[in-house]
């Protein structure tokens, strides 16, 4: 049977009402640019604060990192689709979209189960954090992480790229990815969909269990800590990791694991709202009010801007006197 080969691909708008188009916009905008300006401040000052050099705020600033660039594969077309009426995204723009995205999305569950890792010595073994916390270590385990993910979603994008796409060209997401793209081929399509849930499910649940069991033993070793200070001191600086993952593992599990149905499909749109607009917003702020550290690195940071720029203005006027 002889199909027309599709070029591009006609993403979705997140609405057709022009009433709505604009509050959407600005709201999502908003949320963009406090994911910006927030995850990148915490990476500025987790590399140029010698104080927040350990290896807690190393995985902190390459989940920043991994932040901003993960919504900013998705956010800025989304943002285009509610000013422009058919937002167009080339095949190759596509595939590499689908790319960057499961591979930085990857990447972050990769770099969230790491830090349980890390919480876990730091509260059970805090004597020997710094031996088993090594820069080495760190630095292996990242590799890992970044290492993995790559694979992972090369093998995804590899297997989709593949399909053959005719007819129809209108995707419906705001982004591209697997199982939208899966609903358009001109095959069949069910084992691609068996390995999304397969291989997806086994990555998503295996660092989702890694981390319960983190956590399962960090339980157990608060219940045997006396003091009610240290008891709090232990568990405040796992409450910020546990919101971000509750967040991030709640998504992704209701978006990932159900089937591609049409009416999935329309609630995987605003899922994916959540954890592609809302949560990298929302993680740098669960961060910098959980942990004194970086609001106090954030404080200093900006009160220096400050008082350089305060300084600047006062030259600027003088020489102009």
């Amino acid at each position: 049977m002889n199909h027309t080969a599709v070029t591009e691909f006609i993403l979705m708008a997140m609405t057709d009402k022009p009433q709505l188009k604009l509050f959407l916009f600005t709201t999502f905008l908003m949320f963009y640019l406090f994911c910006f300006v927030g995850n990148l401040s915490i990476l500025f000052i987790v590399i140029f604060d010698d104080h927040l050099h350990n290896p807690m705020y190393f995985f902190l600033g390459n989940l920043s990192f991994l932040d901003f660039f993960y919504s900013s594969t998705t956010v800025p077309k989304m943002l285009a689709g509610l000013v422009v009426e058919e937002k167009r995204i080339s095949f190759q723009g596509c595939i590499t979209q689908l790319f960057m995205f499961h591979f930085l999305g990857s990447t972050e569950a990769m770099f969230l189960t790491t830090m349980s890792y890390d919480r876990y010595v730091a509260i059970c073994n805090p004597l020997r954090y710094r031996v088993l916390m090594a820069t080495a270590t760190c630095i292996q385990l990242s590799a890992v992480c970044w290492i993995t993910s790559f694979v992972y979603s090369l093998s995804h994008t590899i297997l989709t790229s593949r399909l053959p796409f005719c007819l129809s060209n209108k995707l419906s997401h705001f982004y591209c990815d697997i199982k939208p793209l899966l609903k358009l081929a001109c095959t069949d399509t069910h084992l691609n969909e068996r390995l999304v849930s397969i291989i997806t499910g086994s990555v998503a649940v295996f660092t989702f269990i890694l981390i319960i069991i983190s956590y399962a033993f960090i339980s157990r070793h608060l219940l045997n800590i006396q003091s009610s200070h240290g008891r709090h001191k232990a568990i405040s600086t796992c409450t910020s990791h546990l919101i971000v993952v509750l967040l991030y593992f709640g998504t992704g599990f209701c978006t990932y694991l159900r089937p591609a149905t049409k009416d999935f499909l329309e609630q995987d749109r605003i899922t994916a709202v959540l954890f592609t607009v809302i949560t990298p917003a929302l993680n740098p702020l669960i961060y910098a009010l959980r942990n004194k550290d970086v609001k106090k690195a954030l404080t200093k940071m900006f009160l220096g801007n400050m008082r350089s720029s305060l300084r600047m203005g006062g030259r600027f006027m003088k020489s102009h006197l």
